[in-house]
């Protein structure tokens, strides 16, 4: 066997052995220059003979192989010669190309789960909650979107962030419920029943997404294929009963001043109870002065595309939205001087104070002030519309000509595809007498 003072003293260009057993390949050395290469001699299965090389040789081991370290890799190559593996190299370069494949494959393993890990943390259920309301925004639903936006924000987003930031397509009905629970026990019933519509409204459309083309493209990639939302048992909402006796509705109408949000309240019963955030969105070009006709837009519940809703009015609710026609024109006078622009031909009747346009929440307090100080069982706007529609009927308005009047209840195949009757007659006649009826109670109208 070679020593270390043999390799020392190695002649250039000169083979030497370290020995071995017959047919099991041998370690060699071979000196070139200042420079001593390490390498493994075999018989290939042809009968040429290979030398494989290993690498430098140094006699310390630190840039290159020592004796030591070479003899540990020439007995690691002659056992698999000795096993049977005859074409060391081209073993060698598969289980080199293997290692190679092995790696990248872990390699876009990691790359795949580190894009999953981010999609996951971008689809979460707060983000599904938004994309929800941003088609509710796009579609229109101004108020709607308002409302789902703080209902999720306030009762999942702040109260379950845990929750809500984990992947919307991974939600459990448990984590669902826990959700709906907390709002429930805090005896908001009718909250936790509206919050779970909303929130199995989000997840039927993510789940739509993929193949109906009106919901945004955004919805497809959260990868929905079950609604959580199904497990948990419907809220039932309770019925509303309070509604207002003649002499409440009368003293409520008195109360009512010639400030804009009293002006809102008083229009929306003359208008035969219609629902404010329809009356906020009118603008002047809704009202036609000719036939007394104000156009709101409905766009309640599943529809796409808003409804139009005319109103025939009285004469004292066409008298009210003139003066708010005048009102509007005047505003947006002032607001052009104001801001050196051009006056809007067409202002919402609804300006206040610096331009903006007042929102269903202040006609609302307004109406629960008038409440407060009329010393009577609480009521608000909902209990107005119901006692508008329950006195019509007790005056033999048919149930179809409340329906049309109050717009609510059309959604059925005969509505929206047969029947063509624009029922403005029925409406006019009612609004007439609702307008007659009001005079009778002693309503200031």
């Amino acid at each position: 066997m070679l020593t270390v003072k043999a390799l020392r003293t190695l002649k250039p260009n000169v083979w030497v052995s370290d020995g071995g057993a017959r047919g099991a390949g041998s370690l060699v050395f071979r000196r070139s220059g200042e420079v001593t290469r390490v390498y493994y001699r075999y018989t290939k299965t042809d009968g040429s003979r290979y030398a494989m090389p290993l690498g430098h040789y140094d006699e310390n081991g630190r840039e290159g192989l020592s004796l030591a370290d070479a003899r540990a890799r020439a007995a690691e190559l002659s056992k698999l010669y000795v096993s049977g593996v005859r074409d060391l190299r081209a073993h060698l370069e598969m289980l080199e190309a293997q290692r190679e494949a092995d790696q990248e494959a872990k390699r876009a393993a990691e790359v795949a789960a580190e894009v999953a890990a981010e999609v996951r943390q971008r689809h979460t259920l707060s983000a599904l909650c938004e994309a929800y309301v941003g088609v509710l925004d796009a579609q229109g639903k101004t108020k709607t979107a308002r409302d789902v936006r703080s209902a999720f924000k306030v009762h999942v987003s702040e109260k379950h962030r845990a929750i809500a930031d984990l992947p919307a397509s991974e939600i459990t009905p448990q984590q669902i419920a826990v959700i709906i629970r907390t709002v429930r026990e805090t005896g908001k019933e009718r909250t936790a029943g509206v919050l779970r519509s909303y929130l199995r409204a989000a997840y039927a459309m993510a789940i739509r997404a993929p193949f109906d083309s009106a919901v945004n493209s955004k919805l497809v990639d959260f990868d929905i294929n079950m609604n959580p939302v199904d497990s948990i048992p419907t809220i039932p909402v309770k019925a509303g009963h309070r509604r207002l006796t003649n002499n409440e509705l009368k003293a409520y109408l008195n109360s009512l001043t010639e400030g804009l949000p009293d002006l809102a309240l008083r229009l929306a019963v003359l208008s035969g109870g219609q629902r404010m955030a329809q009356l906020l969105r009118t603008r002047v070009a809704d009202y036609n002065e000719e036939t007394a006709i104000l156009r709101l837009w409905d766009n309640k519940g599943k529809r796409r595309e808003p409804r139009e809703h005319l109103i025939p009015l009285g004469q004292s609710g066409a008298a009210l939205v003139g003066k708010l026609i005048a009102r509007a024109h005047e505003k947006a006078q002032l607001l052009a001087e104001k801001n050196q622009a051009d006056v809007e031909s067409n202002p919402s009747l609804w300006l206040s104070t610096g331009g903006a346009i007042m929102v269903e929440t202040t006609p609302g307090k307004r109406l629960l002030e008038i409440s407060g100080t009329m010393k009577v069982e609480p009521f608000n706007l909902r209990d107005i519309r119901r006692t508008v529609e329950t006195i019509l009927a007790g005056m033999g308005v048919s149930r179809e000509t409340r329906a049309q009047l109050l717009s609510h209840g059309l959604g059925g195949v005969q509505s929206v595809h047969y029947d063509r009757h624009t029922y403005m007659d029925e409406k006019r006649s009612a609004l007439l007498a609702w307008e007659c009826q009001l005079r009778t109670m002693g309503a200031i109208i």
